[in-house]
């Protein structure tokens, strides 16, 4: 850590990130920046009471979007109310692995989003698109359960966006692209969307990939000519069981901790780790831009400026 690193403050609240089921997980994949899993209790799930409080909070602050995140978010029984009184502010998603949404669940997502003026996002992981591939890293039958929640989604017309991180060379960026539609489109997911994420340096994939680590740190003249908009610490936060958090990548960091309250979390923070670097690489890389296969994006119904 450097005394001197660079210190971006809390321009505006635009991202609440909410870890509802802390880092508990029914898998454990291979390149897990939180290293979340079935027996991984780093953070707890959050209370119905302790979410209701942060998203008044934000409300308050003018969020424009609620993330729910974990571990895997669905493992809180009390999400769909969570959800409930997000939608109620504004547009709401969810990162989750699909495992867990059957019909009863997928039926009452569809309800929420029918009956909110805000958007309801479900993210769903995916790494690879044949099932041999994808199971490697995430887990011995994951991939046909998270297609099925895509075609269950789908047929609700919730468009699922299907994230994926990124393990491929350059040369087969468009084949794996092709191969990830045409598997979604199979599944029964009629509107392919796809988001891929780099492989982030951090918990399980540093441990694997330990030479993807930065060689330095975040310096003043990196920020020069720089959108610091692009740098999650300057407009999000992330609420856990056990305080406010500067951002969703360094909540393993003791020092990202800032506070046990939305308000208590509102100065700057230096960008003293190396995810800081990799955030100022690839930008805000864990909002909802998508690249749809066939035809344009869904529009979104966002919260009013």
């Amino acid at each position: 850590m450097s005394p001197s690193a660079p210190a971006i403050p809390l321009v505006h609240l635009d991202h609440l990130w909410l870890q509802v089921s802390g880092t508990r997980c029914n898998i454990a994949c291979a390149h897990c920046f939180n290293s979340s899993g079935p027996d991984v209790r780093t953070f707890g799930h959050l209370t119905p009471a302790l979410v209701d409080e942060a998203i008044g909070a934000a409300a308050g602050r003018g969020v424009r979007e609620i993330f729910f995140t974990g571990g895997e978010p669905f493992l809180n029984p009390h999400l769909p109310g969570m959800l409930e009184t997000a939608l109620a502010v504004a547009p709401a998603t969810v990162l989750t692995n699909g495992m867990l949404i059957g019909d009863r669940i997928a039926d009452r997502l569809a309800g929420l989003a029918a009956a909110s003026r805000y958007s309801l996002e479900i993210r769903v992981s995916l790494d690879g698109y044949t099932e041999a591939a994808n199971d490697a890293i995430r887990g011995a039958g994951v991939f046909r359960q998270a297609l099925a929640a895509v075609a269950r989604l789908s047929r609700r017309g919730l468009l699922p966006l299907v994230t994926i991180v990124r393990t491929w060379p350059d040369e087969e960026e468009l084949a794996t692209l092709d191969g990830f539609a045409r598997v979604l489109r199979e599944a029964g997911d009629e509107r392919p969307r796809i988001k891929v994420l780099p492989a982030l340096p951090l918990g399980r994939e540093l441990a694997r990939h330990p030479e993807a680590l930065p060689g330095g740190l975040v310096t003043d003249a990196m920020l020069e000519d720089f959108d610091r908009d692009l740098l999650m610490c300057s407009n999000s936060r992330v609420v856990t069981d056990r305080g406010v958090w500067v951002c969703p990548l360094l909540v393993d960091a003791a020092d990202a901790r800032l506070g046990s309250t939305l308000d208590e979390a509102d100065r700057p923070y230096a960008l003293q780790h190396h995810a800081c670097v990799s955030c100022w690489h690839y930008g805000t890389i864990c909002g909802n831009v998508s690249a749809q296969i066939d035809g344009p994006d869904t529009a979104r119904r966002e919260r009013p400026a």
